[in-house]
């Protein structure tokens, strides 16, 4: 395994190239991704990169953990060919980018409401380091869903000649999914915390139970309660131009532990892990609220709702 840190020093493509773009600090979830690229292809590139353009706190940037040795001692075993740590100046040059990546209306939503501008510098440097790997693969998590509807819109947008791999969120043992920050979660907070996968766990339960739905209109405002198929057929019968893909969203997680989650009702959620309901842009929106109080959540109420037409 080599180790270097400029795209000079990465040399020409040996076959197939495959990346996995981390910021360091690796994990199993990390391991999963770079298990994915090597059955993949023939070589297999692992960027080690703190970017700053994804930080709108310099304080949140300096404390992001950072532990290079540990990390080789990860990766050397799974078979990487090259690990690619490059400096600021190798990525950035000339300093602060004047272009980059804009990640429009999906990046201002969701996770990109409450961290404005970090969807675009992190799309800036994945385009920059699918151009210095020149790689053909490049295997992103389920976990960031709203990162990974990003990039392969990106992707499809730009024409890039690459492609997008993605690998099913690993968890710990309680059911968190893994994440360099959960070390800076007191035990307090882990245990709030819980309640996103205990809230899967649930909604999961809604789409395995065939649980009735009240479908709410923009029209009129009628209501009714079609069956689980009906409402699968609902889903699967509206296309729109822009993404088909799904878009993970938990919002509205109050103080006592209550929590809003969107799922989507659709064919191709049969291709994830069961406990990973997803969101459509421009699909029917299973709307359901669970409440969760220590280790009990249940299903309060569970809505479908027909999403205006979109644009994009």
């Amino acid at each position: 395994m080599r180790v270097v840190t400029t795209a000079e020093e990465l040399g020409e493509p040996r076959g197939r190239r495959g990346v996995v773009m981390t910021m360091g600090s690796l994990h199993e979830g990390h391991a999963l991704l770079v298990r994915g690229a090597r059955g993949a292809c023939d070589e297999v590139v692992v960027t080690i990169f703190v970017n700053p353009l994804q930080f709108d706190d310099p304080a949140d940037l300096e404390r992001y953990p950072r532990d290079l040795d540990a990390d080789l001692a990860l990766l050397e075993p799974l078979g990487v060919d090259v690990v690619f740590a490059p400096s600021v100046h190798e990525v950035y040059p000339s300093g602060t980018p004047e272009v980059t990546v804009a990640s429009g209306r999906l990046g201002e939503i969701l996770e990109g409401a409450a961290r404005p501008g970090h969807f675009d510098g992190m799309l800036t440097v994945v385009l920059k380091l699918l151009m210095l790997t020149r790689a053909d693969v490049a295997v992103f998590g389920q976990k960031d869903a709203q990162q990974l509807l990003l990039v392969e819109r990106m992707v499809a947008d730009f024409n890039l000649p690459v492609e997008i791999f993605e690998a099913v969120t690993v968890r710990d043992p309680d059911g968190l999914a893994m994440s360099s920050r959960n070390r800076f979660l007191t035990p307090t907070q882990r245990e709030a915390a819980l309640v996103l996968p205990r809230a899967l766990e649930a909604a999961a339960g809604v789409f395995r139970g065939g649980a009735r739905l009240r479908r709410r209109s923009r029209r009129g405002g009628r209501s009714s309660t079609p069956s689980r198929a009906s409402a699968w057929t609902t889903s699967t019968c509206l296309r729109t131009r822009s993404t088909r893909r799904r878009l993970l969203a938990l919002s509205g997680w109050g103080t006592c532990g209550s929590s809003t989650m969107c799922g989507c009702l659709g064919r191709r959620n049969r291709h994830f892990e069961p406990d990973t309901p997803k969101v459509e842009i421009g699909r029917p929106l299973l709307r359901l609220t669970v409440c969760a109080r220590g280790s009990t959540v249940k299903i309060a109420e569970a809505t479908l709702t027909s999403p205006a037409k979109d644009r994009g």
